[in-house]
């Protein structure tokens, strides 16, 4: 092994930190990195200067690459505009190559689309719940010998995550996209305690004392808010600042009343 350290190692995250702890940054645009995960983000209301202050920070991280021997896989490498307009950021080169623009984008596990809607990680959040619902039928179904009691059990330890991942983030969401998640948590508790029909979902609910999606929001909210008031990097709070105008008046998770 000429380079890298094997898959799975103790120390392997912690020796890949300490190697790439130089890694170029700029005062024109924002690093973001987990693991060998990078974003490199910019803001600016001219498309063709935001992409000129990428492109300059692209190449300081290509002479730094090169420097420490890494290799960027320029395939997997995405370029995505956040805008509401219809045109895009000109294109962006890294290592004498187009990276691929594109108008979603996954990144530590949450989709984002261009507009920031958050339709698509909705969608692609109910299919994974869907899927792994179906595979846990045998155990959560109405025919599982399992008692209600094991059934929530496991619909809170493997099912629930899946869908609060996140929500403090994609929680801002449109209020359909919020409902379909809620829909999806009300057919699997009628799956599970094979409800009948006249058994409302909020007598569902109330009874197994399952919180709502737009309760769990708001809990997730509040401990957020909390977590970033107090914590020890006083960058954090800043986190909290609204900007002084929002276009079309977008609502933020933190709007919500905790």
């Amino acid at each position: 092994m000429q380079s890298g350290f094997p898959q799975g190692s103790i120390l392997g995250p912690f020796l890949y930190t300490l190697y790439t702890a130089d890694i170029p940054i700029t005062t024109k645009t924002t690093l973001r990195t987990y693991a060998d995960d990078t974003a490199i983000t910019t803001t600016h209301l001219n498309p063709t200067i935001a992409s000129r202050y990428l492109q300059a920070h692209l190449q300081k991280i290509e002479l730094w690459t090169h420097k420490w021997r890494l290799k960027i896989n320029e395939t997997k490498s995405t370029h995505i505009t956040f805008t509401l307009r219809k045109s895009s950021c000109p294109p962006l080169h890294i290592n004498q190559t187009i990276i691929p623009q594109t108008d979603k984008v996954k990144y530590l596990g949450l989709h984002f689309e261009k507009r920031l809607t958050w339709r698509e990680h909705v969608t692609k959040t109910r299919k994974h719940l869907e899927l792994k619902s179906r595979e846990l039928l045998w155990v959560i179904g109405k025919r599982s010998p399992l008692s209600v009691t094991n059934k929530l059990l496991i619909y809170k330890t493997v099912l629930k995550p899946i869908w609060t991942y996140g929500l403090a983030l994609w929680g801002s969401a449109a209020s359909s996209n919020l409902a379909k998640v809620q829909r999806y948590q009300a057919k699997t508790l009628r799956q599970i305690t094979n409800a009948p029909w006249y058994v409302t979902n909020h007598t569902l609910h109330k009874d197994l004392s399952i919180p709502q999606v737009r309760t769990v929001l708001q809990q997730q909210i509040a401990t957020h808010r909390t977590t970033l008031q107090s914590h020890p990097n006083p960058l954090m709070a800043h986190v909290l600042n609204q900007p002084d105008s929002r276009r079309l008046q977008k609502r933020w998770t933190l709007d919500e009343n905790t």
